[in-house]
């Protein structure tokens, strides 16, 4: 069994990722395991998959941190866009601690990887107002202010021409309407300049599978403000909550 590092979570609409991890460094200690995120995807079926993931990864350790994708506070799930909707008010940091016998933080899926790629990646030492996104399934958003992080915010969420903005800017809205890295960059564009607008970052971070990809949509960005591409990509999910539990984080 590994005792050394912290077993970290990553759950996603697709794929439940999972990897021991150093938090002092950010590197992992074992490989990154995916495991398919099962449908439906009820609290009990999700236990399952980490159960595997941890099974799968020899972990030993006392502490376990989970990226969700939900808003969580006070140990419970209080949002469920892009979840079960079985999910709502689960209390999660109670059971889970219960069915693994160890100690269990989660946190919102978006501010673990900001926390991953503040402390490690493309945001370390950067100062000012930086805003994370994750465009994914949907449009995760972690703000940090000189490196402190404003959790569970939504910005994906917020109304956007006809719906709300992950609906036109995140990449399954690119993958689902097949369009060219030209006019999703566009739209992404006009994304960001309302975020822009609305509240003047000093930086924009892209997160998520797209990052990889930053390349082929960069020039259709014309916002004055800087915008990169994350450079932890997939990982930074695991890393950040490895590094929740290693900071026994309470949202």
């Amino acid at each position: 069994m590994i005792t050394e590092g912290i077993l970290g979570i990553d759950v996603g609409a697709t794929g439940i990722k999972g990897a021991i991890v150093d938090p002092k460094t950010g590197k992992l200690l074992t490989e990154r395991m995916k495991i398919k995120t099962p449908k439906p995807a009820t609290p009990e079926a999700v236990l399952l998959v980490i159960k595997e993931l941890k099974r799968k990864l020899k972990y030993g350790g006392e502490k376990i941190g989970i990226g969700f994708p939900s808003v969580v506070k006070d140990g419970c799930v209080l949002s469920a866009a892009n979840i079960d909707k079985s999910w709502l008010a689960y209390p999660i940091v109670d059971r889970y601690s219960k069915a693994f016998r160890k100690h269990v933080f989660v946190i919102n899926d978006a501010d673990a990887a900001g926390l991953a790629e503040m402390k490690f990646g493309r945001g370390k030492k950067k100062k000012g107002f930086v805003i994370f996104l994750t465009l994914g399934t949907g449009i995760g958003s972690a703000p940090f202010k000189d490196g402190k992080l404003l959790a569970n915010t939504e910005f994906g969420h917020l109304k956007y021409k006809t719906s709300v903005a992950e609906k036109y800017a995140s990449n399954s809205a690119r993958e689902t309407k097949k369009l060219s890295w030209k006019v999703w960059g566009a739209e992404l564009n006009e994304y960001l300049k309302m975020l822009d607008f609305y509240l003047s970052p000093d930086m924009f971070i892209i997160g998520g599978g797209v990052s990889k990809d930053f390349v082929s949509y960069k020039n259709y960005l014309t916002l004055k403000t800087p915008v990169e591409p994350a450079s932890l990509q997939n990982a930074a999910g695991v890393i950040g909550a490895a590094m929740a539990a290693a900071d026994e984080m309470y949202v």
